[in-house]
């Protein structure tokens, strides 16, 4: 099986299904609830696992119950969490999350503000069978740290760019450069993605792509610009979509899938993720998206 070692934050998330999201000071009714792991990395992970894939988390945890909970659920869906590491004192990561009828979200979190920043407690280097890194940005201590060891040993890293990156060497140190559009918008000022993304790629030789979620991804290929549309679905919950995304575009690379491929096999996951509502819970296993691959063609 290939594998994924992936590095950033894991949470528990508090779903619920509302009508509307609010936009006044008032009580309201949620439709439905749904208890879920949560975060960028830790839904990436899981998604690998659950499509087969080998995964490890390094991510940075409290000792309370909240932290036995996302580690608990981890594993259970098959991810290595022996770098799950828990600060003594510190509370866990946690968000609260309102989906509306239209499967859009609207995310409350909270990260510990004493969280310690310094990444001396990674390995010095990847476990065996690791075949690409994945990271992102919540931590960049960590996450220069992560792709570092994927340079040395040379194999392909990504970048879960949800938000622009907090250091300038993310970067130039990371082979596969995702970002969502309101990241790229808000690093590059621009809101035509077509020319942010071909600014932000001019002269590098890093491979960079943005997600534009019912819009498709946009992605540099032989130095131009190229597309592949999203599949067309009618989402229910559209919560961790984009980490689903990140997780199998990185496994895909992983197993040594071509751009392209990873790309329609992130896509095809991500989509089938946003049938269901729970954020994480929805994440399919491997031969649902192969199934769902087939249908379409």
């Amino acid at each position: 099986m290939a594998g994924v070692f992936c590095l950033g934050i894991a949470t528990l998330d508090y779903v619920y299904s509302v009508e509307h999201l609010p936009t006044r000071g008032e009580k309201y009714r949620a439709r439905d609830l749904a208890l879920s792991g949560g975060g960028c990395a830790g839904t990436a992970s899981a998604a690998i696992a659950r499509l087969g894939g080998t995964s490890w988390i390094a991510t940075r945890l409290g000792d309370d119950v909240t932290g036995d909970r996302i580690v608990a659920d981890l594993a259970a869906d098959g991810v290595d969490t022996r770098f799950a590491h828990r600060f003594t004192g510190l509370r866990s990561p946690v968000s609260s999350i309102l989906v509306d009828a239209a499967g859009e979200r609207q995310v409350v979190s909270f990260t510990d503000a004493a969280t310690p920043t310094a990444p001396d407690w990674l390995p010095a280097q990847l476990p065996a069978g690791t075949g690409a890194v994945l990271a992102d940005i919540r931590w960049a201590e960590g996450t220069l740290a992560a792709l570092r060891l994927a340079r040395e040993a040379g194999l392909p890293s990504v970048l879960d760019g949800d938000r622009p990156p907090p250091h300038p060497d993310i970067i130039p140190n990371t082979s596969h450069v995702a970002l969502s559009a309101q990241a790229l918008r808000e690093l590059m000022g621009d809101d035509n993605p077509h020319e942010a993304l071909a600014r932000l790629a001019a002269g590098k030789p890093n491979w960079f792509a943005v997600t534009l979620g019912r819009d498709g991804v946009l992605f540099t290929e032989n130095g131009v610009l190229a597309h592949l549309p999203s599949f067309e679905i009618e989402p229910v919950d559209t919560l961790g979509a984009g980490d689903v995304w990140h997780g199998a575009f990185a496994l895909a690379l992983a197993e040594g899938k071509t751009e392209r491929e990873a790309i329609r096999f992130a896509s095809a996951t991500a989509a089938i993720k946003c049938l269901h509502f729970g954020g994480r819970n929805g994440t399919p296993r491997r031969d649902e998206v192969e199934r769902f691959l087939s249908e379409r063609g």
